[in-house]
């Protein structure tokens, strides 16, 4: 006995050229958090908006992202809902539903299928406001688009691909994709100005991330004695940056350098940085948002892995690689260690010797020796 529903204008073969069918005008984004895979979405949702011409597209996502898209033109409408305050859960989902109810959306692209969101799409269909297309990355309730299952483990970007080809959207797009308003970029150059930052002649150091998570710090010593290294190399700056969790890491990594490291943690917006990075000679990261944000720019990036896998990771393009220790228990997720053996394994010269081919030669060189199909390398120490 076939399950499908009547009302249901698509087959449970969970396959659909979308683009093709003039019925959906509006449509609906679904991406919430956290800020490194919202990121990485971006790249979708330009392959969205290229498969969808003169189609009216809205985005739903937390209001901390607000400044990312508030000025982007892909994106017709922003819908802001907190859905991760636990005193507000029940009236936040009310307030969602209440929302894409009035949207009266042809297709919602599921792009954080969680078990929230699956929820939250599947009550719509009870309250008599089903959308007619859902897509997701699970064939299952309450999809009726989606891929085949992916064999695991597997990183967020083939999965969102998957999805949107099982939709019959293209999904090319080789990086992140930002919209900067103009302000943002005339910040950077006025930091670049005031702290003397040719462009092409500085580095650019993401040593924080989260506080939750300070396994993934490769450390401020290791930070300063790199700094030490490729400044005696010849290169004239380091720039430190960060946001609050990592003003202390910044600080100590200044205080054991000299005035050639400039520290811009805490001195920056979040989009005044993929300008800083568009100019810098390279970026040497721990595995941190910044990171991803940092990665919409072809600008070389070397993400240090620990506990993390890169596999799962590393930010998009194949303009970044990565480097993690050779050891049985990389890829633990742990929040406490009594060694840190993982990071302690990447020592500075180490660090440097991989670095080495972006010390000289021309970018478009250095960025052409990474393999496009396999978005960067990852090596291993």
């Amino acid at each position: 006995m076939s399950t499908r529903s009547k009302s249901d204008p698509v087959p449970m073969r969970y396959c659909r050229d979308l683009p093709a069918d003039p019925a959906i005008r509006r449509i609906l984004v679904l991406k919430w958090s956290a800020m490194g895979d919202v990121i990485i979405a971006t790249a979708l949702f330009e392959d969205i908006a290229r498969a969808f011409p003169g189609r009216e597209i809205h985005l739903n996502t937390l209001p901390a992202w607000r400044i990312l898209f508030e000025q982007d033109p892909r994106f017709q409408r922003l819908l802001m809902v907190d859905l991760r305050d636990r005193r507000r859960r029940i009236r936040s989902a009310l307030e969602w539903l209440r929302q894409v109810r009035a949207g009266r959306y042809d297709l919602v692209i599921d792009l954080q299928c969680n078990d929230r969101s699956r929820l939250l799409i599947g009550l719509l269909g009870l309250t008599g406001q089903r959308i007619p297309y859902r897509l997701g990355n699970k064939r299952q309730f309450p999809y009726n688009i989606a891929p085949a299952t992916l064999p695991r483990p597997i990183h967020t970007i083939t999965l969102g691909r998957a999805a949107l080809q099982s939709g019959g959207i293209p999904a090319t797009t080789p990086r992140p994709v930002l919209h900067i308003p103009d302000r943002h970029r005339a910040r950077a150059r006025e930091l670049q100005t005031t702290y003397g930052l040719t462009p092409d002649h500085y580095a650019i150091f993401l040593p924080g991330c989260n506080a939750n998570g300070h396994l993934k710090r490769w450390g401020a010593a290791r930070y300063a004695a790199l700094a030490k290294l490729l400044h005696a190399e010849g290169l004239e700056r380091i720039v430190l940056i960060g946001g609050p969790d990592e003003v202390d890491e910044c600080q100590r990594i200044a205080q054991a350098c000299d005035a050639w490291l400039v520290n811009l943690c805490g001195q920056t917006a979040i989009l005044d940085i993929p300008p800083l990075c568009q100019s810098a000679r390279f970026i040497v990261a721990n595995d941190t948002g910044t990171a991803h944000l940092a990665s919409v720019t072809p600008t070389p990036m070397l993400v240090l892995c620990g506990p993390t896998d890169p596999r799962r990771v590393k930010p998009l393009g194949d303009n970044v690689r990565t480097l993690q220790a050779d050891l049985p228990c990389i890829n633990c997720y742990r929040k406490t260690c009594s060694h840190h053996s993982c990071m302690a394994l990447l020592t500075p010269p180490l660090v440097l010797q991989q670095l080495r081919g972006w010390l000289d030669p021309p970018r478009d060189e250095t960025a052409a020796t990474v393999t496009p199909d396999q978005g960067g390398s990852t090596g291993r120490a």
